[in-house]
């Protein structure tokens, strides 16, 4: 494509596409970036210049673009079954998923009712448990708690159990009212206070909040061991083992939102594994099918299940979404558990992640960066004295020097693809470096 034609799609994307996440009057300034293809860990434009994805699309992209086998399975699945509605039929690759979801997660989730997204995944468990305590003749129990600074999408529900001001605030007068809780974010810990005393501190809040208000509290939903759009906010597994237990004791659900940080992206397949706990319910999505086609599922368990097998209809669980359980989704999902486990993939991501750390050594003690922390294939530090417009700049100039970062406020992270090399690793830690000290 020639420049002129470059131009001509950047100015059709801006006139007929409202993007997300974005102030449109921005890219008056800071143009769009036309992508023509993707491979491995690379973004190319319409002029064959490349572009190493940094933060895998979103955090979605976790075996690299174009990848061959899930590709194959795809093409595979197109000459058989595109699509069946799941209301009254099913098909073998949900059945084949949802039996292969349900060997690998943390507990007893036998149970999968499949969405197309994040926030549809966490509307799904806000609902269910709702209707699991109407159903079970406690109708009072009908408040959620969440983490201080928790991110959970931006559909109406998802959005009132967020709290990140920037998306909430909007839109305060139309969302159900939620409790916080303070967040165990370790870099919160008063000076010689562990991450792990400072989850138990946090957990006492938790506990003196349900002590007083369990009986009006369906459930606690948080994101296990990094909260992600709020700022990659680390914590200590010690957190998920109280919250686990004060969860029973009090007759609360857990809602673990396991979509940005799941399939291996925490150093363990789930994140609940390091804690050794399993939740209520289980939401996943974004590396489910490794960034190939829309797909979620919220994992949960028989009580939860039984509570809503009845004669009547008004005790099912009436919720649905046309896309549910698509099998070209399910069928990439299925190649992407293929190949962590046949690549043993979690254990290649830990020596992938000790390079990483080896090559950042000297970024941890760059005099702009604060608090350096680092969870499995997860990056992230905060600028210190960063200026206003700071993240839109260094995204700029990062895509400049051949580099995708979104920096959320004043926080550079990284979550690459697990396949990334060392010329990969060189590139995103060498420009971090050279934008820092620019």
């Amino acid at each position: 494509m020639s420049d002129d034609a470059n131009r001509a799609l950047l100015e059709r994307s801006l006139a007929a596409v409202w993007h997300p996440c974005t102030q449109m009057k921005h890219h008056e300034q800071m143009p769009l970036v036309a992508v023509s293809r993707a491979e491995g860990v690379w973004l190319y434009d319409f002029e064959g210049r490349r572009l190493l994805d940094g933060v895998s699309s979103w955090w979605v992209n976790l075996l690299g673009h174009a990848n061959p086998r899930i590709v194959a399975a795809l093409k595979t699945q197109l000459d058989t079954l595109e699509h069946v509605m799941l209301a009254g039929f099913t098909h073998e690759p949900v059945v084949e998923l949802s039996e292969r979801l349900a060997k690998l997660a943390p507990g007893r989730l036998g149970h999968c009712f499949y969405g197309s997204d994040g926030a549809s995944a966490i509307e799904i468990a806000l609902k269910m448990s709702f209707h699991f305590w109407q159903n079970s003749g406690k109708p009072k129990k009908n408040r959620f708690v969440t983490l201080a600074n928790g991110y959970h999408g931006e559909t109406i529900g998802a959005l009132s159990v967020t709290d990140v001001p920037l998306f909430r605030t909007t839109y305060e007068t139309l969302l159900r009212k939620s409790t916080q809780v303070p967040s165990p974010d370790s870099r919160l810990a008063e000076p010689g206070e562990s991450p792990a005393d400072y989850a138990r501190r946090c957990a006492r809040v938790l506990e003196a909040h349900l002590e007083q208000y369990a009986g009006d509290t369906a459930a606690l939903i948080l994101e296990p061991l990094v909260q992600c759009a709020g700022g990659m906010a680390m914590h200590d597994a010690e957190y998920l083992r109280r919250a686990r237990a004060l969860c029973d004791r009090f007759e609360v659900h857990l809602i673990a939102d396991e979509i940005a940080v799941g399939f291996g992206r925490t150093g363990t397949l789930f994140a609940c594994e390091q804690a050794k706990i399993a939740p209520d319910f289980l939401c996943l999505s974004k590396g489910l099918t490794g960034g190939y086609l829309p797909l979620s599922v919220v994992m949960t368990t028989d009580t939860v299940y039984a509570a809503f097998y009845d004669d009547r209809l008004a005790r099912g669980f009436l919720h649905s979404h046309s896309y549910t359980g698509n099998p070209l989704a399910c069928r990439a999902a299925l190649a992407v558990l293929d190949i962590l486990e046949q690549d043993e993939v979690i254990a290649a991501n830990r020596r992938l992640a000790a390079r990483i750390n080896r090559r950042c050594e000297a970024l941890r003690h760059h005099p702009q960066v604060k608090h350096f922390r680092n969870t499995g294939m997860i990056w992230a530090f905060d600028v210190a004295d960063a200026a206003p417009g700071f993240a839109q700049d260094f995204y700029r100039r990062a895509i400049e020097a051949g580099v995708l970062l979104r920096p959320l406020g004043n926080t550079v992270y990284w979550m690459p693809p697990y396949i990334i090399d060392d010329e990969g690793i060189e590139l995103l830690v060498g420009t971090v470096e050279k934008l820092l000290s620019a």
